[in-house]
């Protein structure tokens, strides 16, 4: 096979003519994509005001604006690609979809679970951004519901990304989900002493412990008695029932417990 220089000289220059002629649609679609790329923004801006102005929660209007961008977004692209490519048609992309929908499934069965099950997961709320919640072996602050994973800001300073269908499928816990929680502690009482004394003093205590809340109020209730010891649990609510505020409220009322086991043991 003989190679003729000229024919391929013709050919790059007849390719590099076509490029250059197809400059100005190239250029007329790109401007045309990045002014809907700006109004995509400005309408999901827009539903999280509307939504939230009207009494929505917060990831209903993330929901729909995410939803509002995507498909403005299409349409621009397929209008680009319409002035860029004047022989492309939106039908094209139809056919393509028919042919190749098997494939692009299975290639994009993840992606469009994820983004489901984010979508469903705005919509419903079990739970919302800024709430506390623990999934799995992960404790922490939802900081963001994305359209394919949710960010947990963790108590340990680390951000855990959790797969949204993941997040959809499991079981959650959230901690933050009413105003207030119960947090509760067994207490041991030695031989010798008096269960009723002991608890008596115990919720006289509880009753002075800075963030318990005074109703309902503290109680202490036998949860085992064996020969040698007498177990108490001792409940009690704080509000609000955020992790710190846990921590604090724990810590004060183990404390009073101590306090009292000590004077009762003198």
């Amino acid at each position: 096979m003989n190679f003729d220089l000229n024919v391929a000289l013709a050919r790059i220059n007849k390719a590099a003519t076509d490029f250059i002629a197809s400059l100005p649609g190239i250029a007329a679609g790109a401007v045309v994509f990045l002014i809907f790329w700006f109004v995509a923004r400005s309408i999901r801006r827009a539903a999280v005001r509307a939504t939230a102005r009207h009494g929505r929660h917060q990831n209903a209007g993330l929901a729909v604006g995410r939803v509002a961008q995507g498909v403005a977004l299409l349409f621009g692209l397929l209008i680009a690609l319409s002035i860029a490519v004047p022989t492309f048609k939106p039908s094209d992309v139809i056919s393509f979809l028919g042919i190749g929908g098997v494939a692009v499934g299975f290639a994009f069965r993840d992606i469009l679970q994820n983004f489901l099950a984010g979508i469903l997961l705005l919509l419903t709320e079990p739970f919302r951004i800024g709430d506390q919640i623990v999934v799995g072996d992960y404790e922490g602050v939802v900081e963001e519901i994305q359209t394919r994973a949710t960010f947990i800001h963790t108590y340990d300073g680390r951000r855990a990304v959790i797969p949204n269908a993941d997040l959809f499928t499991q079981k959650v816990l959230v901690n933050t989900a009413y105003d207030r929680r119960l947090l509760y502690h067994d207490l041991t009482i030695p031989e010798g002493r008096d269960p009723e004394e002991v608890r008596a003093a115990i919720l006289e205590a509880m009753r002075s412990v800075e963030g318990v809340e005074a109703f309902p109020p503290a109680t202490a209730r036998l949860v085992d008695v064996s020969p040698n010891a007498t177990k108490l649990r001792v409940s009690w609510w704080v509000k609000p029932p955020q992790h710190d505020d846990e921590l604090v409220s724990r810590d004060r009322a183990l404390a009073a417990m101590r306090r009292v086991l000590l004077h009762s043991a003198n």
